[in-house]
């Protein structure tokens, strides 16, 4: 498998959080439609997607410039922050000061060559990302973005929302009372990187394009059809899949469900996925999913023997989820950023 990173740059707010498994949805959306994204189609690949996935997606993580190199600033691992900030106060209150200033340290920034560093110095606040960002920015986004007093990396907007009942003209009760619906606005030129595995025998990177081009023209999860989820497509670029031969530990980049019986440790924060289909099947009778308990990003697996460093990604998917669509899937896969754990 061949390991991608597509930049995408958001021109609307977003319903739907960007995370591997809802963009992996997404993808096979574009790939039921358009038969030629996919060598001999969707059901061949989702047949033996179990044993062979044909595609894994990250969530996506914004990219900044620091010190003159790229960083990605990804979530702070799930480690406890003990474990990750040695206290160097022997005082107990300036411990404590030094404590609560840690915990505010939730963004751990990577490097473009995937070289994971635990150090304190790998860890900023959502303050000290928007001060990177600010940088970043020129013209009448810095100015705008200098005069706005409540900064924030992801804004929320409550957008109204009406249906008029064609009998009386007007709002009503029931399904025409009027009601709101919140999307989250990122960082004015704010960049987002997704990381993708390809498996080169299903499709290849000028076709994963095309798919990621018509998404972000239609519109990303909830509320598309008003006008959320927009995006462009920035560059697209092959990694170097990251070295594993002094790994000890693994880092996931997406929700994951992890193999029975292959690691000896886990830390982790949970997630649940209720699942929803999407495009036509989001009409149906049934459209929910069952729900999928899954390691959120951000989680450091420990291997039981090395075996897992052979493959780029780990996990398994989760199938049996849906009610009206028997063949569904979940992607319970995840790139994974592997180091060496610093006892």
């Amino acid at each position: 498998m061949k390991l991608y990173e597509v930049i995408i740059k958001p021109e609307s707010g977003f319903g739907t959080p960007l995370k591997g498994d809802t963009i992996f949805g997404h993808i096979c959306w574009q790939t039921a439609y358009d038969k030629n994204l996919l060598e001999g189609g969707l059901d061949r690949w989702i047949d033996c997607y179990a044993e062979r996935p044909f595609v894994v997606c990250s969530s996506a993580w914004p990219k900044i410039s620091k010190d003159d190199k790229w960083f990605y600033a990804m979530k702070r691992p799930d480690f406890p922050p003990g474990r990750l900030f040695a206290s160097t106060q022997k005082n107990k209150r300036k411990a404590l000061e030094q404590k609560k200033e840690n915990l505010k340290k939730k963004r751990f920034l990577v490097p473009e060559d995937f070289h994971l560093s635990m150090n304190a110095d790998s860890f900023i606040t959502d303050k000290e990302l928007l001060a990177y960002l600010f940088n970043d920015l020129s013209g009448e986004s810095r100015k705008m973005m200098r005069r706005k007093a409540d900064r924030a990396f992801m804004s929320e907007f409550i957008q109204p929302h009406n249906t008029i009942n064609r009998l009386t003209m007007t709002t009503g009760s029931g399904m025409f009372a009027p009601h709101s619906e919140a999307a989250d606005f990122y960082y004015p030129k704010t960049e987002l990187a997704i990381f993708i595995l390809i498996d080169e025998e299903a499709t290849d990177m000028d076709r994963l394009q095309a798919a990621m081009k018509r998404i972000g023209r239609v519109g990303y999860g909830r509320n598309a059809s008003t006008g959320a989820g927009k995006f462009s497509l920035g560059k697209c670029e092959e990694k170097a899949l990251p070295d594993t031969s002094e790994s000890d530990a693994c880092y996931n980049l997406a929700p994951v469900l992890p193999e029975i019986g292959l690691y000896k440790e886990f830390w982790f924060t949970p997630f649940t996925r209720f699942g929803r289909h999407g495009d036509t099947l989001a009409a149906s009778k049934n459209p929910f999913k069952n729900p999928v308990i899954m390691l959120d990003e951000g989680a450091i697996l420990i291997p039981s023997d090395r075996s897992v460093f052979s493959k780029p990604y780990l996990g398994r998917p989760a199938g049996g989820v849906s009610k009206v669509l028997p063949g569904a899937i979940t992607q319970g896969y995840s790139i994974y950023l592997p180091f060496k754990l610093e006892k």
